[in-house]
């Protein structure tokens, strides 16, 4: 039974030419066989379609080519992010090769997503300095924040709560690229913001595959449903136009 109130948003997580082979500088493998399933779901009446997009600098902070050698080979390098409202709250992540630099062939959607049907694009990682996997906001929350267990007024806070919030949403549906990073943030700060959150696994590829179940295991522990696209939770956003 379709639950009540049911206003649903698909969010789009990062389907940019970077990621996606046979060209790609940061390719997720298989990733082009999401597009099919991905715009059949944007086909559906969802409430709204939003897009993220990565939007970096070419100095921005995650990419091999922003840190001196020894220490900055792609996959296996990683670096320190640093709070800078907490010092003591530090986060060590990977170094990547340089992707999505703004107003490349990278940066762009794949001619064979169909982003017609998009109502929304979000930027993130614009900020040099800021690690942003998420399509909500940095992995650092603001100190007002942290003292009163509020969420959504991080000091990196992209547009996408607001345009949720304003839309009426109520459910949220995750696919995109890549599972193990910016879609998986993506839904779990899509649950501390308050939304019912599902990940599509059709819709969705790994940069790491042998770690798939792994992080649908974390993602469900954490609130997030993982789901097919012929499940009963997409029936009910198909039943939304009946």
């Amino acid at each position: 039974m379709t639950p009540t109130p049911f206003h649903p948003a698909l969010i789009v997580v990062d389907i940019q030419e970077d990621f996606l082979p046979p060209n790609g500088s940061l390719a997720v493998p298989n990733g082009l066989d999401i597009i099919p399933p991905v715009n059949a779901l944007l086909e559906l009446p969802f409430r709204l379609k939003v897009a993220t997009k990565d939007n970096h600098p070419p100095t921005h902070i995650s990419f091999c080519t922003s840190h001196a050698p020894p220490h900055n080979v792609p996959f296996s390098s990683t670096y320190t992010l640093v709070n800078p409202r907490n010092p003591e709250e530090k986060i060590q992540s990977r170094l990547w090769p340089q992707h999505c630099v703004q107003g490349t062939k990278g940066w762009e959607f794949p001619e064979s997503l169909e982003v017609g049907r998009l109502d929304e694009m979000v930027l993130k990682g614009s900020d040099e300095k800021v690690e942003q996997y998420s399509g909500f906001a940095g992995p650092f929350r603001g100190a007002e924040a942290e003292s009163s267990g509020e969420i959504g007024d991080a000091p990196d806070e992209t547009e996408l709560r607001r345009i949720l919030v304003e839309g009426g949403v109520t459910h949220v549906y995750v696919v995109g690229l890549a599972l193990d990073y910016c879609v998986k943030a993506t839904a779990l700060h899509a649950v501390e913001r308050g939304f019912k959150t599902y990940v599509i696994r059709e819709g969705t590829r790994a940069v790491d595959a042998a770690a798939v179940e792994e992080v649908y295991k974390e993602l469900e522990e954490k609130g997030v449903g993982v789901i097919s696209s012929d499940s009963e939770e997409v029936e009910w956003v198909k039943q939304l136009e009946k």
